[in-house]
């Protein structure tokens, strides 16, 4: 049976939270963090150097409930983008927006603020799914308004980066849409 990156994807970040769970300084050692001093005494951070960092968020979640909303959405969304791209330009899409989701995090956020979770390429995702479908003539109105709603979400439960959200969409709208520019 052959696997996609998605599924691929979920295990992974499945298998990171059970890790989590079982021992819990993992997330403090992964999470994204411009700059603080964590509980060995020690400066963290990727202002000291773990540049690491700005990948593994993706890899630690704040719940369960988190973790299954995450997954749900890179289900949803990266069969079908996946699909689309293939394996190996999905995966480009999914890091990129990662990568540009947790720049912005580090950028306008309080330097000792963590952050958790796969959130920003999840935006980055959506973002692709709306430059798909608007270049294959599909109605992208639906998709638009589950990107405003999860917006919303952002400023109304406290703890949510919004600022990686942002830079996560951004992220996919820009990588999609050039990776798609180049198929032509």
């Amino acid at each position: 049976m052959k696997r996609n990156a998605t599924t691929a994807l979920i295990t992974v970040i499945c298998g990171f939270y059970l890790l989590q769970l079982l021992i819990p300084s993992l997330e403090q050692n992964l999470f994204l963090i411009n700059e603080a001093v964590l509980n060995d005494g020690l400066v963290h951070g990727v202002a000291a150097g773990e540049y690491y960092r700005i990948l593994t968020v993706a890899l630690v979640h704040g719940g369960i409930m988190h973790l299954g909303f995450n997954m749900y959405a890179l289900l949803v969304l990266g069969n079908p983008i996946e699909y689309a791209f293939g394996k190996a330009r999905f995966l480009s899409i999914f890091f990129i927006s990662l990568i540009t989701g947790s720049l912005a995090s580090l950028a306008f956020n309080p330097v000792n603020q963590p952050s958790v979770g796969a959130s920003g390429a999840l935006f980055g995702l959506f973002g692709a799914f709306v430059i798909v479908g608007r270049r294959i003539g599909a109605d992208v109105k639906a998709t638009l308004v589950i990107i405003g709603i999860n917006f919303g979400i952002s400023f109304v439960v406290p703890g949510v980066d919004w600022h990686a959200h942002l830079g996560g969409l951004l992220g996919g709208v820009v990588a999609s849409s050039l990776l798609l520019r180049r198929r032509v």
